[in-house]
C-alpha cells in the first residue's frame, strides 16, 4: 500500500502509536531515542521480559520499519525518522488514550459534567506521555529556543508532567538547575526516573503540588529566572482573581531580569493547518473539562493586570498553540 494514501497513512500511524506505546510501558522508549545500536540482551534487561517476548515485539519494530536489523541476531538500530514518527503519533495517543474517559462516557460527560468529573478521570502518566511525544516537535523546540536564549541559571517548569521539557533543558544548560512541580503523583514520579534516566538527577527538583499554591507559597518559583507553564494555566483562567494572584506571585519573584514563558493554547482556529486538531482540543477541554480556552487577547490582558509590561506572543508547530512571553 502507497504510504502516500490517506487510508495506508492512517493504518500506518495507528499501528505505529500502538508499537510505540508498547516501547513506552515496556521502558524502551529511551534506548530508541538514543538513536544507536542496542542488542537484545540490552532490551530484554530494561523491559525486565523474558528473551523470547522481547525478540518478539523487536521483530514486529522491524517488520513495521520502526528499527532496523542488518543480520538475524544482529543489534537492532532505530531508524532515522523515528522521533518525527512518534511526533505524529502522539496526536493519536492523546486524542483516544490519554482523553479515553471523556470519550468513553461523552454523553454523561454532556448531560452532566459534575458528576462524570468526579467518576472518570484521565490516567496522568498517559497524558504526560503523549503530551511529551506531541512536545517533541509541537512545541518544545520553539520553548526551548525562547528559554534557552536568556542562558537562565534556573527554570521552573509548572505543571511540569513527566519532566521532559526540563530534561532537555538541563541537558542543553549543564551549569543551570530546575524544579518541575505537578499535581499528579504518577508524572512526578515519571519525571524523577526521567531525570535519572538522563543523568540530571542532581539538577533538577520535582515537587508534588498544585499551581495555584503558588499563590499563597511561591518558594518553587522565588528566584527563578524563567518560569515556565506548559498547557495547565487554561485550568486556572475560569477563576480570574487565582489566575491573577499565580502570576503576580510568578512575577515578583522573578529573578532580576526574569521572564515568565506560558506554552498554552487559543480556541477554535480557523486556520487550515491548525482546525481540526484546534478543535478537538478546545471542545475536549470545554465540554470534559469545564475549560474555555481563552484568547489571545484574555491571555495579554491578565499578564498586563499581574503588573508585567512587556507581553507578546508567537504560534507555534501544534495547531492553536501559542508561546506567551511576559516581562517587567
Amino acid at each position: 500500500m502507497n504510504r502516500t494514501d490517506s487510508a495506508g497513512t492512517a493504518a500506518d500511524l495507528a499501528a505505529e502509536a500502538a508499537l510505540l506505546e508498547i516501547a513506552e510501558e515496556l521502558g524502551l522508549s529511551d534506548l530508541l531515542d538514543r538513536a544507536e545500536p542496542f542488542t537484545l540482551r540490552q532490551a530484554t534487561d530494561l523491559a525486565a521480559v523474558p528473551v523470547p517476548g522481547a525478540a518478539a515485539y523487536l521483530g514486529a519494530l522491524v517488520s513495521a520499519g520502526l528499527v532496523e536489523q542488518a543480520a538475524q541476531d544482529g543489534p537492532y538500530t532505530p531508524v532515522a525518522d523515528l522521533a518525527d514518527r512518534r511526533y505524529r503519533a502522539g496526536y493519536l495517543s492523546w486524542a483516544l488514550n490519554a482523553n479515553r474517559p471523556y470519550i468513553d462516557h461523552a454523553a454523561l460527560f454532556l448531560r452532566d459534567p459534575e458528576t462524570a468529573g468526579r467518576t472518570y478521570a484521565r490516567d496522568g502518566r498517559k497524558v504526560a506521555v503523549s503530551s511529551r511525544w506531541i512536545g517533541s516537535r509541537g512545541f518544545y523546540p520553539g520553548v526551548i529556543q525562547e528559554i534557552t536564549s536568556g542562558a537562565p541559571r534556573r527554570v521552573v517548569d509548572l505543571g511540569a508532567g513527566a519532566g521532559g521539557l526540563l530534561v532537555r533543558l538541563l541537558r542543553d544548560l549543564p551549569d543551570s538547575t530546575g524544579l518541575a512541580l505537578d499535581l499528579s503523583a504518577a508524572a512526578c514520579e515519571e519525571a524523577l526516573r526521567a531525570a535519572q534516566r538522563a543523568g540530571v538527577a542532581d539538577r533538577l527538583e520535582v515537587v508534588h503540588r498544585s499551581i495555584e499554591s503558588i499563590a499563597e507559597d511561591p518558594a518553587p518559583v522565588r528566584g527563578a529566572d524563567v518560569v515556565h507553564a506548559g498547557f495547565v494555566l487554561h485550568d486556572v483562567v475560569a477563576r480570574p482573581d487565582v489566575l491573577d494572584e499565580v502570576l503576580r506571585a510568578c512575577r515578583e519573584s522573578l529573578a532580576e531580569g526574569g521572564r515568565m514563558i506560558v506554552t498554552d493554547a487559543v480556541p477554535y482556529v480557523p486556520d487550515p493547518r491548525e482546525r481540526a486538531f484546534s478543535a478537538l482540543f478546545s471542545y475536549l477541554h470545554a465540554s470534559s473539562m469545564e475549560v474555555n480556552l481563552p484568547p489571545t487577547e484574555v491571555w495579554h490582558e491578565a499578564f498586563r493586570r499581574a503588573g508585567f509590561t512587556d507581553v507578546s506572543s508567537t504560534p507555534l508547530q501544534m495547531p492553536g498553540s501559542r508561546v506567551f512571553q511576559a516581562a517587567g
